[in-house]
């Protein structure tokens, strides 16, 4: 037996000893060959995949995508999905060969090569897969790269797991190569495959969308890009530029520089006459559009997309963005292609502008934009349940489709933005809707007595967007005229009183910059929120079955309602920031103005005012006209995560949606970072005795606790809101980010409460009730949970 095992051995060692001894060309015979920047052959018989590697240790770019996804917005592996933009390297040791991932980040910039190798041994590179050599030849060997196109590289398995959507993975009995997408060019090979997961426990979203939840199938796809040449120059990054930044850090930098490089990332664009004020480009930016939109988006898309010609052709550029339909036989993967992709989901979602950027310099390679089909269908539906257009079974409706398409030519304007390498401005909105990288509210006005529609959103480019393309994009005659230049250009926009605010200091709740936020409008939140106030009043009015399309389910109406009643939520929010405010800006030393000043006392009060109004029974009351008008989903219709939040089963509750509008109020003035700031800064100007955290927190507390109770559903809604009320006085006392001075003006707000709730005047059932739980609390310092919160139906994105 053990003789025969050897000879067998010999007999494997012979014949794979006498495959190696074939040439590539011998190998290959007969199989499909894609002749390119890696050359790659398809053996149809076996289904796989052979890559003739004949750049051992040169650098490439690897980008892996997911051309087809799985459909959930919740889940986040949607259809066109970019992976990590990865430097790479295959790197022979033996009959072996590793496709290496190189750190790019750390590295040193500098003319010693012992000094840059110092710092590459310093930090770790990673293997991202090892493949055996099948044949070679002189220059080049021929690995079998089947195993790698038939993998995870997107990551879908952990995606998966950290979604909670069940534990998946690979099936490579149920994988294959996909060859209508695999090709190759001169400058990039592109692969493509169908790949399979298997998985137990599979979560809601998963069960949403796939036929079978416990087999999911998608298509990934692997570039391998050959590096840019050195004829690109990298722009320096401004925290004022308006770009996102690419950045390394380099240990070769002098001392009193900073260690970390960044650049803006960008597309590469030279003018044909460099020379010239006004010049067409060498090679113009392309971006082609996903034949799979239909008319009237297809065109809107066009439209927004289009914008951006102008901006340019302020940077010097004649002709130098264009957007074009994408032709019938190209990839929209390929990297060759700036590409915006139609995208649907099983519910409404996030849109969004991904690039291939080369780490090194910013580069962009590719752009690819993301848009959720939903998102102009809720626009229409806020657009319908504003205006209850549906007079007649022949009612024109064509304002409320205008403003949906608006919309759109919006968010395809914006997403392009960011696949340009620009950043959100989230302060523009400010500035007379200055910019289309802002998130943007619809703004409706009344006029006639009547919801007024047409100037819902913006029909062009912004000022702030042409400042930026001329930041990135615009051609100096060399590198100290373009620091000048750009210097230059910085401190003239500044003058001009344009503000910039983006993502880390817009989106928490906890941000201080009174005129960053998302999804609001106008120069004074407070102003504003008072003015959408009057406006959702109206709609809730006249809202009734003119809302709904003839032949809909009158059930539909809740989900119709819920954008109107919440219309003013995120107002909300922003002028919950200009409590405790801080005015500032991005700076650089040689700028001009420079520190953070606290927002006017008298503005923080007027912004106060405005939000105690959302928590008062008179705006927090549906009209009673709308609450007999609702019924419960009809039979075949279900309740979704549109629908409003109740606790009267399957009858609509108006109180427990009023409670979470006024929940999201009081999250706003009682977040812990906020009474911290109110307090610091009462103590840097204690000669203002107008405002303070005591002061602040007795209003709170006298506008909801102890406000005037009329009788009925008012009534109601009092109730709810004062308990809701104590208790986030309570989360925010017990929260560890909330500083000890603010626990304490808290501690004496809720002990002077509790007194005014148990005194002989006061009792009653409910005030006993709030009175037990506080006493409880001051006895035992162990709070007792008075209501649950109530979460608000979902907002982003509109």
């Amino acid at each position: 037996m053990a003789t025969a095992i050897k000879f067998f051995g010999f007999i494997l060692l012979l014949v794979s000893s006498q495959l190696m001894a074939k040439d590539i060309t011998s190998f290959t015979k007969g199989m499909k060959e894609g002749k390119g920047f890696f050359t790659f052959y398809y053996d149809e018989n076996k289904d796989k995949v052979y890559l003739d590697v004949d750049k051992l240790s040169q650098p490439f770019l690897f980008q892996s995508s997911m051309p087809q996804g799985i459909g959930s917005n919740d889940i986040g592996l949607d259809r066109g999905q970019l992976g990590d933009t990865r430097i790479v390297q295959f790197e022979r040791y033996g009959n072996k060969v590793l496709l290496n991932q190189l750190n790019t980040y750390y590295q040193a910039k500098s003319q010693n090569a012992a000094e840059r190798q110092s710092v590459k041994e310093a930090f770790a590179e990673s293997v991202i897969q090892g493949f055996t050599i099948v044949s070679q030849d002189d220059d080049s060997v021929l690995i079998d790269y089947t195993s790698f196109l038939l993998s995870d590289i997107h990551g879908i398995s952990r995606s998966l797991a950290a979604g909670k959507q069940g534990n998946f993975s690979l099936d490579s009995s149920r994988s294959a190569v996909f060859m209508p997408r695999s090709k190759a060019f001169p400058k990039n090979t592109e692969l493509e495959s169908v790949v399979s997961f298997k998985g137990s426990s599979p979560g809601k979203h998963v069960k949403s969308v796939a036929p079978d939840p416990y087999n999911i199938t998608v298509h990934l796809h692997h570039s391998l890009i050959e590096l840019p040449d050195d004829n690109y120059q990298p722009r320096a990054f401004h925290p004022y530029s308006g770009f996102w930044s690419v950045e390394t850090k380099d240990y070769a930098v002098s001392l009193d520089e900073d260690m970390a490089v960044k650049y803006i990332p960008r597309h590469r664009l030279h003018k044909k006459n460099p020379t010239a004020e006004r010049s067409e480009a060498v090679d113009p930016i392309i971006y082609y559009l996903d034949p799979g939109a239909p008319e009237p988006v297809r065109s809107a898309l066009l439209d927004g997309a289009r914008w951006w010609s102008s901006a340019f052709e302020k940077a010097g550029f004649i002709n130098a963005f264009q957007v074009k339909m994408l032709p019938e036989d190209a990839d929209p993967m390929d990297v060759r292609y700036n590409t915006i992709q139609w995208v649907h989901r099983a519910t409404r979602g996030w849109s969004y502008g991904s690039s291939v950027i080369d780490p090194r310099t910013g580069e962009i390679l590719k752009g690819h934009v993301t848009l959720g089909s939903l998102r102009v269908r809720q626009d229409y539906l806020i657009a319908q349940g504003l205006t209850a257009p549906f007079t007649s079974d022949n009612a024109d409706t064509s304002a409320i489709k205008e403003m949906a398409l608006a919309r759109i030519r919006q968010l395809s304007a914006h997403e392009v933005g960011h696949t340009l390498g620009i950043a959100h401005n989230f302060s523009a909105s400010v500035n007379n809707r200055a910019s289309v990288m802002d998130y943007p509210h619809p703004l409706v006005t009344i006029k006639d007595g009547k919801i007024d529609l047409s100037n819902a959103y913006d029909d062009k480019i912004g000022v702030w967007d042409e400042y930026v393309i001329k930041y990135g994009y615009s051609q100096f005659p060399d590198n100290n005229t373009e620091q000048q230049q750009l210097a230059s250009l910085v401190a003239s926009t500044k003058q001009q009183g344009f503000l910039y605010m983006s993502d880390p200091d817009a989106r928490p709740l906890s941000g201080a910059n009174p005129e960053g936020h998302l999804w609001d409008n106008g120069d004074n939140p407070a102003v504003e929120l008072e003015r959408m106030l009057d406006v959702r009043k109206l709609a809730l009015n006249n809202f009734g079955l003119d809302n709904l399309a003839s032949g809909r389910d009158v059930s539909d109406l809740q989900e119709i309602l819920i954008p109107i009643y919440l219309f003013h939520r995120f107002q909300t929010t922003a002028a919950a920031k200009v409590i405790a405010g801080v005015d500032y800006s991005y700076q650089v030393k040689s700028d001009n103005e420079l520190g953070a000043k606290a927002v006017n006392f008298d503005q923080q009060q007027q912004a106060l005012n405005a939000i105690l109004r959302t928590l008062t029974p008179q705006e927090l009351v549906i009209p009673k006209h709308i609450v007999e008008l609702i019924p419960p989903k009809s039979y075949g219709s279900y309740r979704n995560r549109e629908s409003a939040p109740s606790k009267t089963g399957l009858v609509f509750d108006p109180i427990e949606l009023a409670s979470a509008s006024a929940q999201h109020s009081l999250n706003a003035l009682l977040n812990p970072a906020r009474l911290n700031r109110i307090s610091q800064q009462v103590a840097l100007h204690s000669e203002t005795p107008t405002w303070s955290l005591p002061l602040y927190l007795t209003q709170i507390i006298n506008a909801t606790v102890k406000a005037d109770s009329d009788a009925g559903v008012n009534h109601l809604l009092h109730k709810r809101v004062a308990a809701l009320t104590i208790e986030s006085l309570m989360k925010t006392l017990l929260n560890e980010q909330t500083s000890i001075e603010v626990k304490a003006e808290i501690f004496e707000s809720l002990h002077e409460l509790n007194t005014w709730l148990s005194s002989y005047s006061r009792k009653n059932s409910f005030n006993n009730l709030l009175s037990y739980h506080l006493a409880w609390y001051f006895e035992h310092r162990k709070w007792l949970p008075l209501i649950k919160p109530t979460a608000m139906p979902p907002g982003s994105p509109i």
